[in-house]
């Protein structure tokens, strides 16, 4: 499971897992961004968003959602891309993408009111996801749609779903091991579920939700390789996988021949009355 921006509570067991400044997190941005982009904007373009329109996009982490969004509401429309570190988003920036560093669940929402907030892969790892949640609402002009895309890694854990030899069990372990990570720094690994709850309790209308995971995928197999590298040290220092196994997996990985997932993506969406 990953994430393209969040919370960064600095603490020993607190904050965000994978940390943006590391090299590996833009190559863990481009697979994302191929996995998941085509879900993403399938939902933006039936929401309707097009020119002259507002959008605010929490946790740009990388570039592509910020850039879609842009070729979207074109010259006279605004794009405001918030995160943590803007490090991978700064690049995009120009007279229709504005980008700032900004905490969701701390800051105010940028001025003004928006025709789309989105947020992928960023609340479930956001300690006071409630608050966010809030601010993100109260950014919305009437009429306006919230779109949450959230990972829900407790619907289907595995990183092999075919568990057919050991080399499929030892991604299987890896991966609960990274869960475990990610749990003991405030993720919720059942949060994608409660989405289009928490959007009809926030008062949205019309809200909808569908799911999607990849099985077999290039790209799965690039952001496993990146994603290993960057929690490799911490997967080791908390007793979860020895330096041996993981070298052992990153090598099966390699192969290609790993059928690896991610966990589903729950997209949910609402409107403000």
């Amino acid at each position: 499971m990953t994430a393209s921006g969040a919370d960064a509570t600095q603490g020993a067991e607190r904050g965000y897992l994978l940390d943006n400044r590391q090299s590996e997190a833009g190559i863990r941005f481009g697979a994302l961004a191929e996995l998941f982009d085509p879900v993403t904007f399938r939902h933006v373009d039936r929401l309707g968003i097009t020119a002259g329109m507002r959008c605010w996009e929490v946790g740009a982490g990388g570039p592509s959602v910020p850039a879609g969004l842009a070729a979207r509401v074109g010259p006279a429309g605004k794009v405001v891309a918030t995160d943590i570190d803007v490090s991978w988003a700064q690049d995009v920036a120009d007279d229709v993408v504005e980008v700032l560093r900004h905490d969701v669940a701390a800051d105010p929402p940028p001025p003004g009111s928006f025709d789309l907030v989105h947020a992928r892969l960023v609340l479930v790892h956001v300690t006071d996801r409630a608050e966010a949640l809030r601010r993100m609402i109260r950014a919305l002009r009437p009429g306006g749609a919230l779109l949450l895309e959230d990972a829900d890694p407790g619907l289907q854990p595995l990183l092999c779903p075919d568990e057919s030899g050991p080399e499929q069990r030892l991604a299987n372990r890896l991966r609960s091991g990274f869960r475990e990570l990610m749990a003991a720094r405030g993720a919720d690994l059942s949060y994608g579920r409660t989405l289009p709850r928490l959007l009809r309790e926030a008062g949205l209308a019309d809200v909808q939700a569908d799911a999607y995971f990849p099985i077999t995928s290039p790209a799965c197999t690039v952001l496993e390789d990146a994603t290993v590298r960057q929690i490799r040290g911490r997967l080791v220092a908390a007793g979860l996988a020895t330096d041996e196994e993981i070298d052992q997996h990153l090598a099966h990985v390699a192969t290609g021949r790993l059928d690896l997932a991610t966990a589903p993506l729950v997209s949910a969406w609402g409107r403000r009355p």
